[in-house]
């Protein structure tokens, strides 16, 4: 509401920023300028008045009595704040990208944060041109959800020796990323996905810590992760422990916000002020780098005038963007296309299929679930009748669909992905969000079911599946989030490793993904229910077994003992 007061024969206009006073009047009311005190015919800057005919308030409830409201109330008048002109507002968008670079302060030992998942939703234009220059700023700390892939995007940043210390959920892909970390060229610290998002929002919302129960009582929180290889293999530097605090009885990590100097990040569109549209997936964890950034750089594939945009439509306020550039690489590259015809489903047989179809069977009508990579992704196709789920990508999107069907002209679009990467599409109903968002619907129990798979798991609920210490660095990705929810949490696996080695065991011999987490384990031999609780003595209870093995087969590949279901066991279904 604006308001108007008359104080000493002085007009003066107060809107939703502050005082500013009048400075042009129209044709109509310069013909009565007598009527108008003379300070106000020489005011000297200006506010539209014309809503004031609506509501005609004054400061004490005088002016709308004042002899001139007739006048004014009738007047076109331009509004313009102190600061900013409304007709004309300042614009963020430089010229180009070394123009952004170069107003940022990007300096070298810097820490930069960058959006995207994957190769969904990265600032391609702003890393290519980092990763290109000469003598330009190195011995950076990058962070991100994901490492990306060689040649791309970050995966230039690291080839051109930019980095020092990366700061990730999930390597993915990057073999050469991974060849860098374990010959000691590259520095790593591996935080879980919801983590850092959550860090990154913390930062922004001027929080110095936050807690969560992500990686509580797991080699994450005691320390001893590798962050440093030597060149011989050995490890140079490790993790340290990260502070705990006890909240009812349960063990939480305490993790300092994370504030990057410089954030890089990737809208579809924006308005020369800086507001924000993401699309799909793509938003990911872009807005989180923005609201943490001391300084951001954005780039966008389509930029307007101010004014544009619908403000509804606007999902970052342009408050936190500095500079803005038009998105001159876009080649916005799809890591794993994936396509279907309708109606088809993929021949799933052998064990991999009996553990699908199996896992299909923890579904429950009106459930939301989230389904991990590989295996626990393919028994969305063996939902069974009458049962309606919906389906949660962890990067940033509810009401998961099926893979894209040329046939019926749909296509991969890089916008959608879910969190392996592969193109899919969204049903009727589904909803994006970024990746701060995701991580409180999963912490904040609002997820029924989280299916994952694993490398190891043990008899209390342990569950191991991120990391062989100098072999295999995949990262937890947002696997410790979700084991560590309030949701229940079904682990598919072999049951024995390819060399014939159980999989199952006392206690996992693998850095934990989570303790005590894991409710029900599916394997191609059997199925096992999880007293994580300890509420029936502890340990695993055989419910299952598939056709054609034997009890005793079974415990020859566990490596820990097991109850068995009392009665007739359940055979399970074959593929």
């Amino acid at each position: 509401m604006i308001r108007l007061a008359r104080s000493n024969d002085l007009l003066r206009v107060r809107g939703g920023t502050g005082w500013i006073c009048s400075k042009s009047i129209s044709s109509t009311a310069a013909s009565k300028s007598d009527a108008l005190p003379l300070c106000v015919r020489r005011s000297m800057q200006f506010a539209t008045l014309s809503s004031l005919k609506y509501s005609p308030l004054g400061h004490d409830g005088e002016f709308a009595r004042h002899p001139i409201w007739s006048t004014l109330a009738n007047t076109s008048i331009q509004r313009r704040f102190i600061h900013h002109h409304e007709d004309t507002p300042s614009s963020k968008v430089c010229p180009d990208v070394k123009t952004a670079l170069q107003l940022s302060g990007l300096k070298s030992g810097d820490t930069v944060a960058v959006g995207g998942f994957g190769n969904g939703g990265i600032p391609e234009t702003l890393l290519h041109a980092l990763s290109s220059q000469d003598g330009g700023p190195s011995n950076l700390t990058v962070v991100s959800l994901t490492a990306g892939v060689d040649s791309f995007g970050l995966g230039r940043l690291f080839e051109a020796g930019k980095v020092k210390r990366m700061i990730s959920s999930y390597v993915g892909e990057n073999k050469n990323f991974e060849c860098m970390f374990f010959t000691g060229e590259l520095e790593v610290e591996l935080v879980p996905q919801g983590t850092i998002a959550a860090r990154l929002r913390a930062a922004g919302n001027g929080m110095p810590a936050i807690f969560t129960p992500a990686g509580a009582g797991t080699m994450y929180a005691n320390g001893g992760i590798p962050l440093k290889y030597a060149p011989d293999g050995s490890v140079a530097i490790s993790t340290e422990p990260r502070p705990t605090q006890v909240f009812d009885g349960r063990e939480y990590i305490m993790e300092y916000a994370l504030q990057p100097d410089v954030s890089f990040v990737k809208a579809y569109k924006a308005d020369t002020r800086g507001n924000l549209i993401f699309r799909g997936t793509s938003a990911n964890a872009n807005p989180d780098c923005a609201v943490a950034g001391k300084v951001v750089l954005a780039e966008a594939e389509i930029i307007v005038e101010a004014g544009e945009l619908d403000v509804d439509e606007i999902h970052l306020s342009g408050v936190y963007v500095d500079h803005l550039i038009q998105a001159e690489d876009n080649e916005k590259r799809i890591e794993r296309l994936r396509e279907t015809v309708a109606g088809q489903i993929s021949d799933i047989s052998g064990p991999r299929g009996r553990i699908v179809k199996r896992a299909a069977k923890e579904f429950k009508d009106g459930m939301y679930v989230n389904l991990g990579i590989g295996i626990p992704t393919m028994a969305s196709s063996f939902i069974p009748d009458g049962v309606h789920i919906e389906l949660q990508a962890e990067n940033g999107l509810m009401g998961l669909g099926p893979y894209p069907d040329p046939s019926i002209g749909q296509h991969g679009d890089a916008d959608f992905i879910n969190a392996g990467k592969e193109t899919v599409t969204a049903i009727r109903g589904a909803s994006s969000f970024c990746s701060s968002e995701s991580f409180s619907m999963i912490r904040g129990g609002h997820i029924d079911l989280t299916v994952l798979g694993g490398m190891q798991c043990s008899s209390s609920g342990d569950l191991a599946s991120f990391f062989i210490p100098g072999k295999l660095l995949k990262g937890m990705g947002g696997a410790m989030d979700l084991v560590s929810s309030p949701s229940t949490v079904v682990v598919t696996m072999e049951h024995t490793a390819k060399d014939g080695s159980p999989k199952i065991l006392k206690e996992c011999t693998l850095p934990l993904t989570g303790k005590g987490v894991v409710d029900r384990i599916i394997t191609d031999m059997c199925v096992f229910a999880c007293d994580k609780e300890g509420t029936k003595d502890g340990g695993l209870t055989l419910i299952e077994i598939a056709a054609g093995i034997t009890v005793d087969e079974v415990r020859a590949a566990t490596d820990c003992p097991f109850g068995v279901v009392e009665g007739e066991i359940p055979l399970m279904e074959e593929p």
